[in-house]
């Protein structure tokens, strides 16, 4: 490896001019001029006895400095000398080279011995150094007069020895090679390195007039000589972490021969600068893996879509039948066929469309008003859905789906509002809420005659159905007082254990008779009764009117109290709310409300609430026990076996036992969990982006390890490999706005092969009076005014925004705003934009300081975008440490009010609520900028330049000498020290100071110059953290996202700030997953392995039971009692009984066919009791069936209007079907029992046989097979 002197890297101006020459004209030189040669001799002997002078007098006498003499006769002949020296002494490189390695190493051994023990100036330079520099600038000033053959003979004399040392080293730069190698650069400055050289730096003018706009600080392509970043000029780092006492540096990139930065070759990076702290805690990069480790392996039926390609189509809920998962969407429903699950995404008809072209093969229904809810009627082989526009339709599952959409196959108009919840009771009636707490039921009997109507009288069957309404709210409501709660309805559950309905409220519940359709009981969420219908007397109804006029009076007086007393009330009210939200929550009726409710297979009720406690039922409305496991919102249950799942709203699925145990739980999606389904063998979750994901319903097992390590192994056959460059820009506009030429030089000058542009800007309005207003309205969710919005529109012309680019969204936080623009052909990649805002101000309440944050997913991997401005002057930097990490922890991400289209599913408002300290479980501690693949911190940072005056930093400036100051920078100490932006990477800073100018003065003469006099210093930075935790590390599935820095660079040419523009462009390389092929490899090998098939046989396991007879006679008003026995000793079973149709019986005692009601529920002349339950081990269950009378009042019976109060007289028989199951059985064991109701009053008989096993009674208790004692947990009616 070859290496040069680091004073080979500070030539003067006139020494690289010398440099250039021809090589004729050296030779010229020499032979022209043998007097001078003498000279030279004589006076290089006096310069190398000054240079061997003490550092303290060298310092004080200082070298004579000299101008470059520009004459062009000189020029050639110089040149032609200096190349003939060069030709000389080629056979003589590689001993130069290994002296200057020597010299480096003595070099480096004396800085650490002189190591400046200030704190201001810990990375070792000393103040005899800067005197040095300042002295040597002074006698250049007094020198610039000289001859000018003097000038020349000085320079030639003062350097002969290093330019004979130099004169071999070839000019062109190296070969590339294939491997890469790292170098340790030096941190620390020593003073014998700085009086070497003292002599070859120049005074260069600040004046406007002398700079050109195009110099090296404006482009990449010229970047300055820094002594630091050349220190090994051939050295390149391809990923290697180089780490040193006082420094950490990645070297992407071949540094040119000059000692540039590289850029010669855009398509290498730049050197970058990385902070300590980052491999720990928050701060460290979030591991990633081609299978998630920390969850179960799932089948993603439809990845994650991008919400702005979902608009008018989200999916808000899902059901399963037998052979298919039916979606409700905005626009219609879905249907996706269990047997396709594993086949490749071809999206409809073969044809995907936007963010579905992964998921798996599907069907959509013509276009619908939005889908509300859905059930499934077994009995009919229907799926009934209820719609926004407060119809409900009906679809058949054994459609022949077509290209072109299939259609429904009747409706009905069943409320005017919203029909927000549907299900079908144990009698086959459909029940369904709306707003306003209305509740209504549509009979089966009226259904049934519609359902067999010819398609062309559709009409009549509307109206049939219309006609048949009953509805409840009316039948509770006495006297104008309503029974019930008005709010509403969100949710309905049949009970079939028991035969009821209950209905959910935000605070209440009204238990409801199935059978009857008449009120139980209404009571609070504590469990408080609040309505009893059979215990109000008369006189308590008139004592509600009375007090009802009472109120009516005092709402006429209350009318009429004072405005400002209200306004009074109102203000405070609203601070209140503030309050509250400020605190992470609100009122503790808000955490109680009641978001989901499910039915246990033991015959239990659970019900879910908005501050995650989850509360168990008794059949009857009896509050018995609340569990908490989760500090976030319930959204939804599923129950299956013995295991009950639960849904939240930060994404996260639990599983808990029967008794309220938690059994496991993970992570399913990055966003709320809507619905749970089983289906298939499944568990399926439904998230608000409208994800779908099937979990195996014995997740975790074994079965997960076997699969999750057979689909890392395929891993290379799913990953696909991506490309991006992102443009960050930064400017401070102080209150001011920017010319068109300004924004192109900028933004516009640098877009051409950028995906992505992040502008953030700083200053945009000011002012006390602006800055109390802004706040006011991020209180009540307003953001952004018209001045942020000028400058959004204006930006959007720079960048070509009608054709080229696509505004996604932006966030505006008083002064501070942020806004992102994606390429028009890379849209359909980028989306699921969220923004945030966190005020570090007056009481971290003010905006006149803070960040603004975007976050946005970028080929299924998250990036998140953060702008700040930081604390100012120059001894707040604990202040500005302090701003960033309330920041990092505290950035919560939402969307945004100020997008357009921005819509999702409809949900509850705890799944729209933003997540709060309150909302994080003990355990979650983890911010979310943490767990983003990529985090991009800019804007004015406000870190200066310390242990340096104002004088010393323009000198600096004007010497090019970066290196110095960036050992001044108080960013790069406290990212060493760990303080702040802990393990992030920033690209050498190697362009000038970007604050403080004056506004309108172009070049580096514009620096203040007033009476305060600031310090330059670098302000605005742009720094980042991708997914490696070592550069080392290539882009892959498990590290996802790699990026590097390409641009790095001030505008310098831009004046109408105090602040220069800074912009950086990274390029990352992302890795994702196909997730169609990952899907198709799954069902691959659950197929084919058979490590699997043992486990998967084992869930088919059904524990034995029997039962002691197969037929029943009824005569009217009897109950007669069977028995359901688990033979197994080992395992509970499960049982559930259906109806799978009724028939009459004629005088000849031929049955006709057996005609099922919905979802296979039972006749209204029959009781079963308990329909559903849990048996224990070698434990039975009695199960009682009784005829009750039931008079029809306008109803229908076969589809035949009956008279007012008739009865049916005919003899009718039943087939029961008693569904086992194991703990998790995919597929029933069935036994079937008939029972015949008898009107003609013969005796009832039954052929049970006569010694029977002891029997469950009519408790909640059961007695083992033989034995005595266990449990059932079955309610009874």
């Amino acid at each position: 490896m070859n290496h040069r002197s680091n004073d080979d890297d500070r030539r003067s101006p006139a020494r690289k001019a010398k440099d250039k020459k021809p090589t004729s004209a050296r030779k010229e030189d020499k032979k022209s001029s043998p007097s001078r040669r003498h000279n030279a001799k004589t006076k290089d002997k006096s310069e190398e006895e000054r240079r061997k002078a003490p550092s303290g007098k060298h310092a004080a006498n200082g070298p004579v400095k000299l101008e470059e003499d520009n004459r062009p006769g000189l020029d050639r002949k110089r040149n032609a000398a200096e190349t003939n020296e060069r030709l000389e002494q080629e056979d003589n490189t590689r001993k130069l080279n290994e002296k200057l390695l020597e010299e480096s190493n003595r070099a480096n051994a004396a800085r650490k011995q002189n190591t400046n023990t200030n704190a201001n100036t810990n990375d070792g330079r000393t103040e005899q150094a800067k005197k040095t520099v300042l002295a040597q600038s002074h006698n250049t000033k007094t020198n610039e007069r000289c001859e000018e053959d003097g000038r020349t003979a000085a320079v030639e004399n003062g350097e002969d020895d290093r330019r004979a040392m130099l004169a071999g080293v070839s000019n062109s730069p190296p070969r590339r090679k294939n491997q890469s190698y790292s170098q340790q650069l030096r941190t620390n400055t020593a003073p014998h390195s700085a009086n070497k050289r003292q002599h070859e730096l120049r005074k260069h003018s600040l004046d406007e007039n002398r700079v050109n706009n195009d110099s090296h600080y404006n482009s990449s392509s010229n970047p300055d000589s820094s002594d630091e970043d050349s220190f090994y000029p051939y050295s390149t780092v391809t990923g290697v972490v180089v780490e040193s006492v006082n420094d950490h540096h990645v070297d992407h990139q071949r540094i040119d021969a000059d000692g540039g930065g590289g850029n010669d070759d855009p398509s290498q990076p730049l050197m970058e600068f990385t902070g300590n702290g980052g491999s720990v805690g928050i701060f460290k990069a979030p591991s990633r893996a081609p299978v998630n480790p920390t969850r179960p392996p799932c089948i993603e039926l439809r990845p994650h879509p991008l919400r702005e390609t979902q608009v008018g189509k989200f999916i808000r809920t899902i059901i399963s039948t037998e052979a298919q998962l039916w979606a409700g969407q905005e626009s219609g429903v879905r249907v996706w066929n269990y047997a396709d699950a594993y086949k490749p995404g071809v999206g409809t008809g073969g044809k995907a469309r936007g963010s579905d072209e992964e998921a798996a093969p599907f069907h959509e229904s013509a276009s619908t008003p939005p889908t509300t809810c859905l059930i499934v009627d077994q009995g009919s082989k229907l799926v009934w859905s209820g719609h926004k526009d407060g119809k409900i339709r009906s679809w058949k599952m054994d459609l022949d789906f077509s290209e072109n959409g299939f259609t429904e196959w009747f409706y009905w108009q069943a409320h005017r509002g919203p029909v927000l919840s549907m299900e079908v009771s144990s009698y086959g009636d459909i029940w369904t809420g709306s707003e306003g707490g209305s509740i209504k039921v549509w009979p089966w009997e009226a259904v049934e005659k519609s359902l067999s109507l010819p398609p062309v009288e559709k009409h009549m069957a509307t109206l049939l159905v219309e006609r048949s309404c009953i509805d409840l709210r009316s039948h509770v409501t006495v006297n104008g007082t309503c029974s019930v709660s008005s709010s509403d309805v969100k949710a309905l559950l049949s009970d079939h254990v028991r035969a009821k309905v209950w209905a959910v409220g935000s605070s209440s519940f009204s238990l409801w008779d199935a059978r009857r359709r008449e009120l139980v009981k209404v009571f609070t969420v504590d469990g408080q009764i609040e309505v009893r219908p059979e215990e109000k007397s008369s006189e308590e109804q008139q004592s509600v009117e009375d007090e009802a006029n009472v109120k009516l009076v005092a709402k006429s007086k209350k009318e009429k109290s004072n405005f400002l007393q209200r306004s009074r009330n109102a203000i405070m009210g609203a601070a209140g709310a503030v309050r509250r939200a400020a605190k992470g929550g609100g009122t503790s009726e808000e955490g109680k409300r009641t978001e989901a409710i499910v039915l246990a297979s033991d015959g239990m009720i659970w019900t879910g609430s908005s501050n995650g406690t989850l509360v168990q039922w008794d059949g009857n409305g009896n509050r018995l026990h609340e569990y908490t496991h989760h500090y976030c919102g319930i959204l939804c249950f599923c129950c299956y076996g013995s295991r009950i799942w639960i849904g939240y709203v930060n994404g996260m699925v639990q599983i808990i036992d029967l008794k309220g145990n938690l059994i496991a739980g993970w992570v399913t999606h990055n966003g709320p969990v809507i619905k749970l389904v089983i289906g298939n063998g499944c568990v399926y979750s439904l998230a608000t982006h409208g994800g779908i994901r099937g979990w195996h319903v014995s997740s975790p097992s074994p079965v997960d390890d076997i699969l999750r390590a057979q689909l890392s192994d395929r891993e290379i056959m799913y990953t696909r490999l991506e490309n991006l460059r992102i443009l960050v820009g930064s400017w401070n506009v102080g209150q001011g706005r920017a010319s068109h030429e300004a924004l192109m030089s900028w933004l516009g000058s640098s877009v051409e092969d950028v995906g992505i542009v992040v502008v953030g800007l700083q200053e945009v309005e000011m002012g006390a009076g602006f800055l109390a207003m802004s706040a006011a309205k991020e209180t009540v969710g307003l953001e952004g005014s018209s001045i942020g919005q000028w400058w959004q529109d204006h930006i959007g012309k720079a960048l070509d925004e009608e054709h080229t680019f696509e505004r996604v969204g932006s966030r505006q936080l008083a002064g501070l705003m942020i806004g992102i623009w994606v390429r028009k052909t890379l849209r359909s990649h980028a989306g699921d934009l969220d923004v945030s805002a966190v005020a570090c101000g007056l009481g971290r309440a003010i905006g006149n300081k803070g960040g603004v944050g975007l976050r946005l997913r970028v080929y299924d991997r998250i990036m998140c975008f953060v702008n700040c401005h930081l604390a100012a002057h120059l001894d707040a930097v604990n202040k500005r440490n302090s701003d960033f990490d309330h920041i990092f922890r505290n950035m919560t991400f939402t969307r945004s009010s100020n997008l357009l289209n921005n819509s999702e599913a409809d949900v509850s408002p705890a799944a729209q609520m933003p997540r709060t300290t309150n909302d994080k479980s003990p355990d979650d501690g983890k911010p979310e900028l943490a767990e983003a693949d990529m985090v991009i911190f800019f804007g004015d940072f406000n870190y200066r330049l310390f242990g340096i005056s104002y004088d010393e930093a323009r000198d600096f400036v004007s010497q090019r000498s970066f290196d110095w100051l960036r050992e001044n920078d108080q960013l790069r100490a406290e990212m060493k020290a760990g303080r702040v932006f802990q393990g992030m990477r920033e690209a050498l800073v190697r362009f000038p100071p970007t604050y403080k100018f004056e506004r309108g003065k172009p070049g580096l003469g514009g620096y203040d110059s007033g009476e305060k006099k600031r310090i330059p210093a670098w302000c605005d930075r742009v720094l980042y953290r991708d997914n490696r935790s070592n550069p080392a590390h290539e882009c892959s599935l498990e590290c996802p996202v790699a990026a590097s820095i390409f641009q790095y660079e001030a505008r310098m040419d831009v004046t109408e700030s105090d602040h220069k523009p800074v912009r950086c462009k990274l390029n990352v390389d992302i890795a994702r997953v196909d997730r169609s092929v990952r899907r198709q490899e799954f069902g691959k090998i659950l197929e084919s392995n058979e490590s699997i098939r043992p486990y998967l046989d084992a869930l088919r396991f059904v524990p034995e039971t029997s039962l002691n007879t197969s037929k029943i006679l009824l005569n009217n008003q009897d109950t007669i009692s069977f028995i359901i026995t688990n033979q197994n000793k080992e395992h509970s079973a499960f049982y559930q009984i259906l109806c799978l149709g009724q028939t009459t019986i004629s005088e000849s005692e031929v049955t006709s066919d057996y005609r099922p009601r919905g979802s296979l529920g039972f006749p209204r002349w029959l009781e079963v009791n308990p329909a559903a339950g849990m048996i224990g081990p070698g434990h039975a269950a009695e199960v009682t069936v009784h005829h009750e009378e039931f008079h029809t009042s306008e109803e229908f019976v076969d589809g035949i209007p009956q008279s007012r109060w008739s009865e049916d007289t005919r003899d009718k028989e039943v087939i029961l079907l008693v569904n086992t199951r194991g703990s998790c059985t995919a597929q029933p064991r069935t036994h079937r029992v008939h029972v015949r109701h008898i009107f003609s009053g013969s005796p009832p008989s039954t052929t049970a046989p006569a010694a029977q096993p002891s029997v469950e009674p009519k408790q909640n208790t059961s007695k083992k097979h033989g034995h005595g004692g266990g449990s059932h947990r079955g309610g009874q009616h």
